[in-house]
């Protein structure tokens, strides 16, 4: 059965029929919220599609976690480590029930060779990887910690956003103040400040766990985001 992914996950990006044959090879299983779905340093060699519900991306150094990113239905979690035979470089975990696909190592590698497209899908997914490090790197560089949040909102409500009760755009994924931080390379006294800032102008509102986007284009303007 062929579902609809979002055309800049793994899955949307490649022909319909041959996504369908990829989800085809997965045993699937399902995940309840916080539920670890791949651990940092584990030696596992599947990757795991990502069917429905979001994930968060953590890496701990020196025992601080710090959360490296969102993937949404569609995304594939675990390629690097199982095509570069190296121990999980970061942690998977599911944010509110998750259902994803366990592809074993053998039939993902056996997968690409029979489909280039979907190889160079992986490899553009590692690249879009790399390059959101990198703005986040200029962001603390160029800009002010409340145009990063801003910047790094926008960003979020790309991957997760849904439409909210008062018209806004509502995060998907529950985000602690710390997790904000650390994606953003700030303290947990400044990201409060930050939020502050942006809810004080009228830009977000918040409540536990929980992250409303009240006017998107302007916090687009505020990040000088096109």
């Amino acid at each position: 059965m062929t579902t609809e992914w979002a055309p800049n996950t793994f899955l949307g990006g490649l022909p319909p029929a041959t996504a369908d044959e990829v989800v085809g090879l997965s045993v699937r299983r399902q995940f309840a919220p916080g539920r670890v779905v791949l651990r940092e340093g584990d030696r596992e060699r599947h990757v795991e599609l990502i069917l429905s519900g979001f994930v968060k991306v953590t890496t701990s150094v020196e025992g601080v976690e710090t959360l490296l990113g969102i993937r949404a239905p569609g995304d594939v979690v675990g390629e690097i480590g199982a095509l570069t035979d190296q121990p999980r470089s970061a942690t998977v975990t599911a944010c509110g029930r998750v259902v994803a696909g366990v592809v074993t190592r053998a039939d993902f590698e056996a997968f690409l060779r029979r489909h280039p497209d979907a190889a160079l899908r992986v490899t553009a997914g590692v690249a879009e990887q790399l390059r959101w490090a990198n703005r986040r790197r200029i962001d603390f560089a160029v800009y002010p910690a409340h145009v990063r949040l801003a910047r790094l909102l926008v960003e979020i409500a790309g991957t997760c956003g849904r439409p909210g009760r008062d018209g806004g755009v509502e995060i998907g994924v529950p985000l602690s103040q710390p997790e904000l931080a650390t994606m953003i390379a700030i303290g947990p006294a400044t990201v409060q400040k930050a939020i502050q800032e942006l809810r004080g102008r009228g830009l977000i509102s918040t409540g536990y766990r929980r992250l409303t986007l009240l006017d998107l284009d302007a916090l687009r303007e505020l990040g000088e985001i096109p």
